[in-house]
């Protein structure tokens, strides 16, 4: 998964990016107990109370907590009795005996102070990537991201990351995005201020807030694909679609696309014509006028031999030599493998584009000028990365 895929910010706009935010944070940060002290185990119990309970939850056990057992010592002391008492009705108790456990280590191996360093906090028992390095740059100023639920939300809208965000390569992909943008300079404030911002405004249930303080860098906002994302597939199995992108240049050096219209996926943004490979394989009556028109490029035999989706696969790949991809892209409810077509412009193509589509105003022939002011989805960009290869 290449991070050039999403991911083309000059530093520049990583700055500006930086500057907003952490202004945004300054004046609209929450105000919570555990953000008016640096102190990493006072941090610590707060990130760990924080992983399954509610901010509002957590504020009064944290304060009992920490009143109760002010320090690494006194939690690597304290009688079971007294930490399930502390934890009663936070649940999930083994993360508290996770953390007397780490105390005692602290106490054992670091003479009773937190380590500084992420690769250190991650060998203490219950500390996980995202609990370290919230500590790590909160209390020590670390320049590391803490990818949580808010971060990975924020972060794939604004780069309309169409990957499930579940994967292990996918939450890898995010990390490195973040390594680019974490401000050196403030980089707990940072972490903080895009957890805010995904706790506040770029919440799951308003996808287009208003006044939006990213507006400026969040792509999915501008092309009003905020939806979409993040993707977090379902165990049950998604629909697969084939998809056949016809890339058609005219004699004019102008490339045809679609705008995508109400109703229809990535609704508002402009890709190149597409077909639907399944609906072509079943030539039922419903798409017979589609396998009419491909049938121009390939005989009745061919088109007749394409009764499943393996044998769509094969056949296009041995049919269509200029075939390029596949592409996948996928949504919440689907996955489409798009393959990409390069088509010589001749009448026999107008036809085609005329049985197929019945050319209206969704469709523009345009230059390369024209088409880089339009707003494209990320699956059109891996598209044009395919096409420049071969121009």
């Amino acid at each position: 998964m290449d991070i050039n895929e999403y991911f083309d910010w000059s530093p520049e706009k990583i700055q500006d990016f930086r500057d907003c935010l952490l202004a945004w944070y300054d004046q609209n940060g929450r105000d919570l107990p555990w953000r008016r002290t640096s102190d990493p185990y006072a941090i610590w119990v707060s990130e760990v109370m924080l992983q399954q309970t509610q901010v509002d939850t957590v504020i009064d056990y944290y304060q009992r907590f920490m009143q109760a057992l002010p320090t690494v010592q006194a939690l690597a002391q304290a009688p079971q009795e007294q930490l399930m008492s502390l934890w009663q009705g936070l649940g999930y108790y083994s993360r508290v005996r996770n953390m007397q456990q780490a105390a005692k280590t602290v106490m054992s191996e670091y003479q009773g102070q937190m380590p500084k360093t992420l690769k250190e906090l991650l060998t203490l028992k219950g500390i996980g990537p995202y609990t370290g390095a919230a500590i790590a740059s909160i209390a020590f100023n670390q320049v590391e991201p803490a990818i949580d639920g808010n971060l990975m939300r924020v972060t794939a809208r604004l780069f309309e990351i169409d990957q499930d965000i579940q994967k292990t390569a996918t939450k890898r992909l995010f990390k490195e995005i973040l390594d680019q943008l974490i401000d050196p300079n403030r980089p707990g404030d940072f972490n903080q201020a895009l957890m805010d911002m995904g706790a506040l405004v770029m919440t799951p249930s308003n996808p287009y807030p208003n006044p939006h303080p990213l507006a400026d860098f969040d792509r999915s906002f501008q092309h009003k694909t905020s939806q979409l994302y993040p993707v977090k597939l379902k165990k049950t199995k998604q629909k697969q679609e084939l998809k056949l992108a016809l890339y058609l240049v005219n004699e004019k050096g102008q490339m045809l696309v679609r705008q995508h219209q109400t109703g229809e996926l990535l609704q508002g943004l402009w890709h190149f014509p597409m077909l639907n490979l399944n609906d072509i394989a079943t030539l039922n009556q419903s798409t017979a006028i589609k396998g009419l028109a491909l049938q121009q490029f390939f005989s009745q035999d061919q088109v007749a031999e394409w009764s499943n989706e393996a044998g769509i696969l094969d056949k296009a790949k041995l049919l269509l030599e200029s075939v390029q991809g596949p592409i996948k892209h996928v949504f919440s409810h689907r996955i489409w493998q798009v393959y990409l077509l390069p088509v010589v412009y001749s009448k026999q193509s107008e036809k085609l584009l005329e049985a197929l589509w019945l050319m209206d105003d969704s469709f523009r022939f345009v230059n390369e000028t024209t088409y880089a002011q339009l707003a494209t989805s990320t699956l059109q960009k891996k598209l044009d990365r395919i096409r420049m290869k071969e121009d």
